[in-house]
């Protein structure tokens, strides 16, 4: 019998084999009408991170400013991406009515990508009863972990989404809905919640152009980053219609956690904001401000992915020209953070360059004592052995 060579076979994910309709058709990427991609766009510069003034680290993105059903500001093009669980506070406005007799750490976990804390676990699970546990659905995950080492056994409730999973699940059986396939775009609650999206645009007859599936199952739709500033800064205007702003801002702790950027925004806001925190680099903020009657929503996005760290600096440079006093992120190792002007509206300007990136325990670490040609003319002598004290003979 003829021996076959392996090489020979064709991959079962070949295009037109049986594997490969999951499958992209080209490594190049496809190009699909209306579908813009990250290199369509016009992404800019938010923030560079410099040792001794030459740019080791630029991050681009893309920041949109809106007041009321207007877009003020917007810095790095309109570019279509996945709103992920910086949603969540909309997601969760089809079932605000039936779980209102929540209490306020329940509904604040409801809200929230959490790190998976003794707390966390605690109000996630505490929406449902024991007997309904098996029903949820997100996946098998450990504590999000920032410092240590991370040991523990993966479990669903331990997933930063598990506490919407549970409010979902929870406000689908008060609803009267089916739970069977709760996380699909077939579900019940998903018309619903595309309703909600299109009253916050107030754009009606608004459909997604795209709709994929969320690392945590969840359909997540695809928006512009000026049409999520837009439904951030109707959350203000439309803060007293339920319980989503006061649930966020008593309990900012359960809505991250620890050392979390949205959490930490929550509290420096001390009621004046809302914010949340989307996978892949995403921030959105909800703002109460005296300049902007109407309501002012801010949606920052970072081009390459998540960056905490300079997701913060974007942040407490834009929350600080309002007044909000943002704490510095942890410091950078010999290198500086500095700020674009474009991430605000002109009209602010100069307040932004009175928002430093580092504190008084925070020194230029990238820089030597004293000039380097200083310090080699000093060094360097043209006798090497002048200083041994050669005695006479």
């Amino acid at each position: 019998m003829k021996e076959i060579n392996p090489n020979d076979r064709p991959s079962s994910v070949s295009a037109g084999r049986p594997g490969s309709a999951v499958y992209p058709t080209t490594p190049l990427g496809e190009k699909f009408e209306n579908i813009p991609t990250g290199r369509d766009v016009e992404w800019e510069p938010l923030v560079d991170f410099r040792r001794m003034d030459v740019s080791e680290n630029t991050i681009h993105g893309a920041v949109a400013w809106a007041h009321g059903d207007e877009i003020i500001h917007s810095f790095g093009g309109n570019v279509l991406v996945y709103g992920r669980s910086m949603m969540k506070p909309l997601m969760m406005k089809p079932f605000v009515e039936v779980l209102k007799d929540l209490d306020w750490k329940q509904k604040a976990i409801s809200c929230s990508s959490h790190n998976g804390d003794t707390e966390h676990v605690a109000a996630a699970q505490s929406l449902l009863t024991e007997s309904e546990w098996g029903l949820m659905q997100c996946p098998l995950d450990v504590p999000l972990i920032q410092f240590g080492r991370q040991v523990r056994r993966p479990r669903r409730w331990f997933h930063t989404c598990s506490g919407e999973h549970a409010a979902i699940l929870k406000g689908m059986r008060l609803m009267g809905m089916s739970r069977a396939g709760y996380t699909l775009p077939s579900s019940d609650w998903f018309p619903l919640y595309l309703d909600v999206l299109r009253e916050y645009m107030n754009k009606p007859n608004w459909e997604p152009l795209r709709v994929a599936k969320d690392g945590c199952g969840f359909p997540t739709v695809s928006n512009t980053v000026n049409e999520l500033a837009l439904m951030f800064a109707n959350l203000v205007a439309r803060r007293n219609d339920d319980w989503i702003w006061e649930a966020m801002n008593r309990n900012p702790d359960l809505v991250g956690g620890f050392n979390r950027l949205d959490s930490t925004c929550l509290k420096a806001g001390d009621g004046r904001i809302v914010a949340k925190e989307g996978a892949d680099g995403l921030l959105g903020l909800s703002v109460i401000h005296d300049d902007w009657p109407n309501g002012l929503g801010i949606v920052i996005k970072i081009a390459h992915g998540w960056n905490s760290q300079a997701t913060w600096y974007v942040a407490r440079a834009v929350l600080g020209v309002l007044g909000v006093n943002l704490r510095n992120p942890y410091p950078l190792h010999r290198q500086k953070a500095f700020i674009v002007p474009g991430i605000v509206p002109e009209k602010y300007s100069s307040a932004l360059e009175s928002i430093v990136t580092w504190d008084e325990w925070d020194p230029d670490r990238d820089r030597f004592s004293m000039d380097w040609k200083d310090y080699t003319s000093a060094m360097t002598r043209s006798d090497p052995f002048s200083n041994e004290g050669i005695g006479d003979s």
